[in-house]
């Protein structure tokens, strides 16, 4: 009754016959609410019944559960998260007689969660949509990231160029050591910015390009590889070596 997670029981006909009080603190039910009631049919949503009773039947085939997640609503219609362990129940003589579920409310978790895969999926947006031309790197110096502007630049595609080196395949020979360099600075947390150099593009035209080189970290802090975010200076280069020669 006072564990800090919640606990139900059902016998083998499904009908709820264990309610203890973190249960009745999540649901809004009582214990008296619900003992004796069809824990499928009156407390799971109609889209989950299937899987769920499915879980419980298999535990009172002896085949138990651990770590499926599912929703639960309450009785103001919330929507709770609950990631459930199901134990088969056996009396004095080894005769299954219903199952107990022991639960952990992870509505919290997966609202973080859906947030972090919003957010990632607004980064990635503005990512292939910036107006500069924007790649990644892994760890290897593999390209992970090409975005829009980056294959409007060079004429590669996003799929020409996601898994192959960048240095090799993409960086003149005359300036592979200095921009390999950078991209190993950032890879060591030293990052880069308004480094200029040249890209050749798939049409065999040079695009100057001045890159500030980040380092990317993983949610434990570890680095996972380099985003780098360009500018097209083509036309300033081309001007300033314009007012030099006049």
């Amino acid at each position: 009754d006072t564990a800090n997670a919640p606990i139900f029981g059902i016998d083998a006909k499904g009908r709820v016959n264990e309610w203890n009080n973190k249960a009745a603190e999540i649901t809004g039910f009582s214990s008296k609410e619900v003992v004796g009631r069809d824990l499928v049919q009156d407390f799971i949503t109609e889209e989950y019944r299937v899987t769920v009773k499915e879980v419980l039947d298999d535990a009172l085939q002896g085949r138990e559960a651990a770590n499926f997640e599912f929703p639960l609503y309450t009785k103001d219609k919330r929507r709770v998260e609950v990631l459930l362990n199901a134990t088969t129940r056996r009396d004095v003589s080894g005769n299954v007689v219903g199952v107990l579920g022991v639960g952990q409310d992870i509505t919290e978790r997966k609202t973080a969660e859906a947030e972090q895969a919003r957010v990632a999926q607004e980064l990635q947006t503005f990512i292939d949509t910036a107006n500069a031309p924007i790649f990644g790197i892994d760890a290897k110096g593999r390209v992970n990231e090409w975005n829009n502007k980056a294959a409007e630049i060079t004429g590669f595609s996003s799929k020409e160029v996601v898994g192959r080196d960048l240095v090799q395949d993409f960086i003149t020979e005359e300036y592979r050591v200095t921009v390999k360099e950078v991209l190993d600075d950032a890879l060591q947390g030293r990052e880069a910015a308004n480094f200029e150099f040249p890209l050749y593009t798939k049409d065999k035209r040079r695009v100057e390009v001045l890159l500030n080189a980040t380092t990317r970290r993983d949610v434990s802090g570890n680095v996972v590889g380099v985003l780098g975010v360009g500018q097209d200076i083509t036309e300033r280069k081309t001007a300033e070596a314009e007012q030099a020669r006049v």
